[in-house]
């Protein structure tokens, strides 16, 4: 029997590594100081990515987390964000998904949300 594939999350920053398998940007603004090749990935899934004033609101204050999970999970019943969300649960099933950020603390960022929305 086959293992299931995983869905895990990590820094853009990071090297590839050989079980990454689909490598997925879900950051709204691309990350600075990294190149298109230097974050080697497979796509870069900007629809999926919170709402700007979500994004603004949260500021990623620890303490605003769960309300910011909330939120979030709100926002991925919306059109755009659930074809997106359709999409990375597709590509979670032909194998292993990592859902890349430039977040400093990928613990609780949209990252993390995304892993557990998406079984991971």
């Amino acid at each position: 029997m086959a293992a299931k594939p995983k869905v895990q999350f990590r820094r853009v920053y990071e090297e590839t590594k050989h079980d990454d398998g689909a490598r997925v940007l879900v950051d709204r603004i691309w990350p600075r100081g990294v190149s298109k090749d230097k974050a080697d990935l497979d796509e870069w899934c900007k629809e999926i990515a919170p709402s700007t004033e979500l994004r603004k609101w949260y500021a990623h204050d620890p303490e605003k987390f769960d309300e910011f999970a909330r939120r979030y999970r709100s926002e991925l019943k919306e059109p755009e964000r659930a074809g997106a969300l359709a999409h990375l649960q597709a590509v979670a099933q032909d194998g292993n998904l990592t859902l890349l950020t430039a977040t400093k603390d990928v613990g609780i960022s949209e990252a993390a949300v995304l892993v557990a929305v998406l079984g991971g």
